[in-house]
């Protein structure tokens, strides 16, 4: 039976593959020429134990993690701004955005499909 040391260092190594730094600052999303990165709060605890005395057979352990949005950078060209998503009035910048993507992913797909037009050969029926 393994120690309660090595089911520990195996539960924190697994813990320690998910939370990387793309957890913290999430991947970038392009809308046109937009670019949103999130950045989030990642905290965890783990714990366990194992019955060391003889017959005791008995062990366990577990793991828990929150993960919260803190922020969105907004990266339009050369200006950046941070909105803080936890603060208020921070949904109110956002809400006052949305026009502004919905408008930059309607171009950006029109963009993609006139080149997916440009690209396909005339058909003769």
């Amino acid at each position: 039976m393994q120690s309660a040391e090595k089911v520990l260092e195996t539960m924190y190594a697994k813990l320690d593959n998910f939370l990387k730094t793309e957890t913290v600052v999430g991947e970038m999303i392009e809308v046109g020429e937009v670019k949103l990165i999130p950045i989030i709060t990642a905290s965890f605890g783990l714990g366990g134990g194992i019955g060391e005395e003889e017959n005791a057979g008995g062990g366990g352990g577990g793991v828990g993690c929150k993960i919260s949005p803190d922020a969105i950078l907004v990266i339009r060209g050369a200006e950046v701004e941070m909105i803080p998503v936890k603060s208020k009035g921070s949904l109110d910048k956002l809400i006052e955005k949305v026009p502004s993507l919905i408008e930059k992913i309607e171009e950006a797909k029109e963009k993609k499909e006139a080149k997916k037009e440009e690209a396909e050969p005339e058909k003769d029926e």
